[in-house]
């Protein structure tokens, strides 16, 4: 093994974790810092602190980053409308980037040359890691013990925990637990009957929503407010992000919205199936396109749903800190400019349907599109020359194939 002096571990205090920090401090014979990052996961986060300290670590390290997650991460991304493979509201993926920021930030600060997370060599999260690592600092060395030790198995996992006298819960016994992700923007669940498509998610999956089907028979309506680009107000009332986000989760939790059922495209190669729940992300969602639709140009609109894709892609594949991204965020957030006011929204049985929006900004002209007689000069015959010219084409088309 290479000589390391210190390592940073993002550390949860779960299964892994704890053996992966065991692992180190065996393998690697140096001080290892735990970070544990508070990303309102909704799990009491001390008993990660005395875990820690049961196996010796001096300094941990948890951090409350609510607030950095949803301003600096989900906020900007939501401006996108971002979605990948059109349905994934990437709560896992946007997590990623501000874990390795804190990392590398905390090497730095204690002299660490070396960063470790519990990452599978199967997955999308040792790329994300890995990626931010070498954007943000190439000095550091990233280790990753899922891909350097001979553990191979989940019962080979249980067997080190109990050689090494490291505590296990008592639901990672017997069958397989189901591999869960949570942050304040989701919840993701993998494995055991879920890695079977053709099976129907068992109702215990879903922990944040309701089933649709027994949601609320009486609709709610919210109205979110707006300003360039970003949510600032829920019915009225200014709010953090953190607490924005933490509001409409309940509200839509309540209604059965946000839930996914999606069988994805892995960067490293594979399909895999996972259960998501959203339901404040999937509100927002709703809300942004709806002032949008009444703040944003024709053009810029569409050339914000071309390039969208290719936004979403780069943050699933780990490249929030690319300069490419960069580049994209900048036009992104240029086009948000006026794109501020309130949308009204119905929330029921698992949909969230915009149903008024209005804007001080507004591209909108109810005297200009009206059906009755106008204010507005506008000669119907003007179209005539409009269509002719952009049927030109057609014509010359039609006469070549013989129409």
């Amino acid at each position: 093994m290479t000589k390391i002096k210190k390592i940073v571990l993002s550390y949860s205090g779960g299964l892994d974790t704890s053996i992966i920090l065991k692992w180190l401090q065996e393998t690697y014979g140096c001080e290892v810092v735990t970070f544990t990052a508070d990303l309102g996961q909704g799990e009491e986060l001390e008993p990660a602190r005395a875990k820690a300290e049961m196996a010796g670590v001096k300094d941990i390290r948890i951090v409350d980053l609510r607030e950095e997650f949803v301003r600096d991460f989900v906020f900007p991304m939501l401006r996108a409308n971002a979605l990948y493979e059109g349905q994934y509201l990437l709560g896992t993926s946007i997590a990623r980037p501000l874990i390795a920021r804190h990392l590398v930030g905390i090497a730095r600060e204690v002299g660490a040359d070396a960063v470790a997370h519990g990452a599978t060599g199967k997955g999308n999260d040792q790329i994300r890691f890995e990626l931010a690592v070498n954007a943000l600092d190439p000095s550091i060395k990233v280790i990753a013990p899922w891909r350097q030790w001979n553990i191979r198995s989940r019962m080979q996992l249980l067997e080190y925990a109990e050689k090494h006298r490291i505590p296990v819960p008592s639901d990672k016994r017997g069958e397989a637990p189901f591999s869960i992700d949570a942050n304040l923007l989701h919840t993701s669940t993998e494995g055991k009957i879920l890695e079977n498509p053709a099976e129907v998610a068992p109702d215990h999956v879903y922990q944040r929503t309701v089933d649709p089907v027994d949601a609320p028979d009486t609709p709610e309506i919210i109205t979110i407010g707006f300003e360039r680009g970003d949510p600032v107000s829920v019915n009225g009332k200014s709010m953090t992000p953190a607490a924005l986000l933490t509001e409409l989760n309940g509200l839509g939790g309540r209604h059965g919205i946000g839930r996914l059922d999606l069988v994805e495209n892995r960067f490293i190669g594979m399909k895999s199936r996972g259960i998501y729940e959203t339901p404040g992300g999937t509100i927002l969602l709703s809300a942004h396109r709806g002032i949008e639709s009444i703040t944003l140009d024709r053009a810029a609109a569409h050339l914000k749903d071309e390039i969208m894709p290719r936004y979403a892609e780069l943050i699933y594949n780990g490249f929030w800190f690319a300069p490419e991204r960069e580049l994209l965020q900048a036009l992104i957030d240029h086009s948000q400019a006026f794109v501020s006011g309130e949308v009204t929204l119905r929330l029921y049985k698992g949909s969230s349907s915009v149903i008024s929006r209005a804007s001080p900004c507004s591209l909108y002209s109810a005297d200009l599109v009206t059906f009755e007689e106008s204010t507005i000069a506008f000669d119907h015959h003007d179209a005539e020359g409009f269509i002719r010219l952009n049927g030109l084409r057609l014509r010359s088309w039609a006469a070549r194939n013989g129409r």
